[in-house]
């Protein structure tokens, strides 16, 4: 093992050995040590009610709230700021774009460990506590670490649970009431769940707030992709969204949350609205280029006329920004004269 791993590694025995109980999070076949100081600071909780949740399979128990958090991708790293746990965050990784501006200042003074997934050192070399990611695929020995591995380490994790894939854990279709669980557990298990309740609160105030269409545009959602797309399916996000926007989503018949879709099939379904997903690798002006060039989109009226809705990436996995994107939907959809 390379000199500064063990470093890393011995660094966080030390803090982990120094410190009294805090988080812990167990697979069905790891026990957990000491991780992280008792809670203080302006975000820890006044009163604590030890948790212990079945995460995507995993057993997590967490027995005072975790203070150094390691997340990945933008949707947990906005949970956490949305519910004013900045302070709690000793690094981010993977974001899939900006973070709203009223959280800019708070996410500038987090360390970014990776534009993607980040490596098992880079997160450890922060002795965290606990890691918060957006999908099960961010915890492997290629990754941030099996998280069996690091309950061997003391250190908890969490996935999203709209993310998780295996029978009897992947929302089938999610749905906002799944969201809303996401928020309340987060708010539970960092100690804030005064702080969940009224996010969800305001979430459902702007749900409230939308007109959908007396007429339900047909709408293709396309994700990402260049050559094939990659377009939101029936049961995932995309779908939750166009439903509390009044969309009809044209592949809302494949049981899945995305999928690979052909150019003729996006052609015979020749929807009313395109609504074009802008990442920074894969923006939504390269997806008008894309189709205006193609002769066989080039003639569907949605991209003749632009009837297009743009929406951020990271509002677009299910999270925190999930109403504001159907907000979003509304008002362009308004524009559009929809």
């Amino acid at each position: 093992m390379p000199s500064h791993r063990l470093r890393a590694l011995a660094a966080l025995t030390l803090v982990t050995a120094a410190l009294p109980l805090a988080a812990c999070s167990s697979a069905s076949d790891a026990s957990n040590g000491p991780s992280a100081p008792s809670a203080s600071g302006p975000s820890a909780a006044p009163s604590f009610a030890p948790v212990t949740l079945d995460n995507c399979g995993t057993k997590v128990t967490v027995t005072s709230p975790p203070q150094r958090v390691v997340t990945i991708k933008s949707s947990t790293t906005e949970a956490m700021l949305a519910l004013g746990l900045g302070d709690r965050l000793v690094g981010t990784a993977f974001a899939d774009g900006p973070v709203p501006a009223d959280e800019k200042a708070a996410y500038d003074k987090v360390p970014v460990l990776s534009d993607t997934v980040p490596g098992q050192e880079s997160v450890l070399a922060t002795s965290p506590d606990f890691v918060y990611a957006g999908w099960e695929s961010n915890f492997s020995a290629q990754g941030a670490g099996d998280r069996a591995a690091l309950a061997r380490l003391g250190i908890g994790t969490y996935v999203s649970p709209s993310a998780c894939k295996e029978k009897g854990y992947q929302p089938d279709p999610l749905t906002f009431d799944d969201v809303d669980a996401e928020i309340r557990e987060v708010g539970r298990i960092f100690g804030v769940p005064d702080r969940a309740e009224a996010l969800v609160a305001r979430e459902h105030e702007t749900l409230a707030s939308v007109t959908k269409p007396a007429t339900p545009p047909r709408a293709l959602w396309w994700s990402s992709g260049n050559g094939t797309p990659y377009v939101g399916a029936g049961i995932g996000a995309p779908q939750m969204i166009m439903d509390a926007a009044g969309l009809t989503n044209v592949f809302a018949g494949v049981h899945d949350t995305w999928t690979s879709a052909g150019w003729e099939d996006v052609v015979a379904a020749d929807p009313d609205v395109i609504v074009l997903v802008d990442a920074s690798w894969n923006p939504a002006e390269a997806k008008k280029k894309a189709l205006a060039a193609n002769p066989a989109t080039a003639a569907l009226r949605a991209v003749k006329e632009q009837r297009y809705v743009v929406l951020p990436f990271a509002a677009t996995e299910a999270g925190v920004r999930n109403a504001e994107a159907v907000a979003s939907i509304d008002e362009q959809l308004a524009k559009l004269g929809s």
